[in-house]
């Protein structure tokens, strides 16, 4: 048996896909989709994710989660998930992998300033810029610009896009323009996401102290399963408490994934991709869980994102970001020789944001620090 032919005839196949922006020749022992995933694995902004925030900065300590330990929860659920529903998990894992390949550093505070700073220029936003850096910006290749990716995980990468930049990107963002969805995988990976930061931001929370349990117990859904682990192990405290809640939550929200969803697909009964791109969402969580999703992510933001000690933070960032960006439009001579295009300010402003979102977050403190410590003379 093939790798996919144990897929479902609506999940994403190598051999019906869309194909890439340059023909290559097949691979022997690899199908497309995971030729994919490798090509991800071994870029250059694939490394960097290691040393870039997702809501705690890199050096404020070692066991909270970057961007890169963050896209590997993402990949190991969404496989799993996929799994469950016979959908393509290599093309679910090449789309996790990628997804925030274009973040900037210090999480999204770095994307809203670096959007601000951009805003003559044509705006940024990260996940435009994932698809700019597999695309344009890694060079392993001497045929083409970019990793080449297959039309299903440029696709998928793409979680949002304005209609002005649909309209400028081609095929790959015609579904915005059109209203229609992506793939199974595409939509399976984007509440994998979900799930995994829902989840891994509480333990973070935790851990850092910034939140705690007594606040947790007043969200319903946390309640629940935090009152089963103690039925459960009565006495039960500390990590294991807290990872065994963790456990169930992401559990419960696995599980009523994949029965809301398999239920949508038995009944809309999409025969191929085209029939799921013309259809509305099929991947969902059920009605009761959206809402118990929503609460958490509701309290995650108002007690850990907006909380005072992240709001600190935020400040620190919006400065070294603005301030580098600042420094290399006023200066050129600044930036490296690769990042100088002149002429079109424009294209300049872009290469310098291309500059600073590739950064990670101790180059971007240690690059601000170079053009405005005196003590570096």
């Amino acid at each position: 048996m093939g790798p996919e032919q144990h897929l479902a005839p609506y999940a994403a196949h190598s051999e019906t896909s869309r194909g890439r922006s340059f023909n290559e020749p097949s691979h022997a022992s690899r199908s497309e989709f995971q030729r994919d995933r490798d090509r991800i694995i071994h870029s250059s902004a694939f490394r960097r994710l290691e040393y870039k925030t997702q809501v705690f900065l890199n050096h404020e300590g070692d066991m909270f989660r970057t961007r890169l330990t963050h896209s590997l929860e993402v990949a190991q659920i969404g496989r799993s998930l996929a799994r469950n529903l016979r959908l393509n998990e290599d093309l679910v894992e090449a789309i996790a992998l990628a997804h925030d390949l274009g973040h900037t550093p210090f999480g999204h505070v770095g994307q809203d300033v670096l959007n601000e700073c951009m805003k003559d220029h044509g705006g940024f936003e990260h996940n435009l810029q994932s698809l700019r850096v597999v695309d344009t910006l890694e060079e392993h290749y001497g045929a083409f610009d970019g990793l080449n990716l297959l039309f299903e995980t440029r696709e998928g990468i793409l979680k949002h896009c304005s209609l002005t930049n649909a309209q400028q990107l081609g095929p790959v963002a015609q579904r915005f323009i059109d209203r229609t969805q992506p793939t199974l995988e595409a939509q399976l990976t984007n509440l994998a996401d979900e799930i995994a930061y829902n989840s891994h931001d509480i333990d973070d929370g935790l851990r850092s102290g910034l939140i705690t349990i007594a606040q947790l117990e007043e969200v319903d859904f946390f309640a629940r399963h935090w009152l089963d682990t103690q039925r459960t192990y009565p006495g039960l405290s500390g990590r294991r408490a807290i990872y065994e809640t963790l456990r169930r939550i992401i559990t419960a929200l696995a599980d009523d994934l994949i029965h809301t969803s398999a239920g949508l697909l038995a009944d809309a009964a999409p025969k191929d991709v085209d029939a799921v791109r013309a259809a509305p969402p099929l991947i969902r969580f059920s009605d009761p869980m959206r809402k118990d999703a929503t609460e958490l992510k509701r309290f995650l933001r108002k007690n850990l994102y907006r909380h005072y000690m992240v709001n600190r933070m935020r400040v620190k960032a919006s400065r070294i970001v603005r301030e580098l960006y600042d420094a290399f439009m006023e200066d050129h001579d600044l930036l490296p020789p690769d990042y100088v295009v002149g002429g079109d300010e424009t294209k300049q402003a872009r290469k310098i944001a291309d500059y600073i979102a590739g950064m990670t977050d101790r180059f971007a403190i240690r690059e601000h620090r170079r053009i405005y410590s005196l003590d570096d003379l």
